[in-house]
């Protein structure tokens, strides 16, 4: 029993190391492309560019956040922070989801400045730095799928998103650097800024619902407490469950609490091992306290 759960505690670990190495690889590579495009973007006057700079400072953010937040959770726990300092990771999300509504209300002001009047671009130059940025975020995305946990971990697969989105407004700088070379269309530029404002305010959107509903102490998406309930139902014994509550604490750490009222005749350590052997199979959840309770035990009602 011991031995198995310092087994996944180790796993976890394990993997928290190899997904500060990925992101520590992609925040270095995003910030100087971030960098490039915010000059080319002023050089070459492309709001394009500009405007994917925005959205590589998002991610710059995000990944820097993300590190941080790493760094935090792995400081012990205190007696006063009994959890350590895993939330850490998600007031940061929520902190980030917020800044990018703003950038992208910036992006979006200025682009409707340039649809009245669309300056021109140097759009030669402004493609070549587009394909550097576009071979740069490729270089991260593979860097953190091979040394991260794309999957599983919320942190990190939201900086996986983060630079496939990223990758994805290269392209379009690149294809409205296109049409202004070949067509003279200096329209592109702005209607491109507002495709990519439009890309980091959905990013924005999932990772502010998301960090709210694990601060709101929701029930983690992969998991129904009906089921949970009816599972332990099923435990020969067992007459009610009542109390019942799971939460995460951070990205791949959730929590469970319940109150299993039990029939007197019955061993009470029995029905607990049953119970949390059912909960780490069915849930995946290690950190579970559960109270075995028979009909003399009296407690107040609860009010969640």
């Amino acid at each position: 029993m011991g031995h198995h759960h310092n087994h996944s505690h180790h796993h976890f670990e394990e993997q928290r190391e190899g997904n500060k190495r990925g992101l520590l690889i992609a925040l270095l590579i995003t910030s100087g492309i971030m960098v490039l495009e915010f000059f080319g973007g002023l050089f070459t006057n492309s709001l394009a560019l500009l405007s994917d700079s925005g959205h590589m400072l998002s991610d710059a953010s995000s990944l820097a956040l993300s590190l941080v937040a790493m760094w935090f959770a792995s400081r012990p726990a205190s007696p006063n922070k009994t959890y350590g300092f895993y939330r850490f990771e998600i007031l940061t999300a929520l902190f980030n989801g917020a800044t990018l509504f703003v950038i992208s209300g910036f992006i979006i002001y200025e682009a409707y400045e340039r649809f009245l009047e669309p300056p021109s671009v140097a759009s030669g130059t402004m493609m070549l730095i587009a394909s550097v940025g576009f071979i740069a975020n490729l270089i991260s995305a593979w860097s953190l799928m091979r040394k991260g946990d794309v999957k599983d971990n919320v942190n990190l697969r939201s900086a996986y998103l983060h630079v496939i989105g990223d990758a994805l407004g290269s392209v379009g700088a690149l294809i409205a650097g296109l049409l202004m070379l070949v067509f003279e269309w200096y329209i592109a530029d702005p209607i491109i800024s507002v495709v990519v404002a439009l890309l980091i305010l959905k990013s924005a959107w999932g990772v502010l619902q998301n960090s709210i509903h694990i601060l709101m102490e929701g029930t983690p998406s992969t998991i129904n407490q009906e089921d949970v309930k009816n599972l332990l139902t099923s435990i020969e014994g067992v007459k009610d469950v009542h109390d019942l509550h799971i939460w995460t604490i951070t990205s791949g750490l959730d929590s469970f609490s319940c109150h299993l009222l039990i029939e007197d005749d019955k061993e009470s350590q029995m029905i607990l091992q049953q119970a949390i052997d059912l909960i780490r199979e069915h849930c995946k959840i290690e950190h579970t306290t559960i109270q075995v309770e028979k009909s003399d035990l009296q407690h107040g009602e609860m009010q969640v």
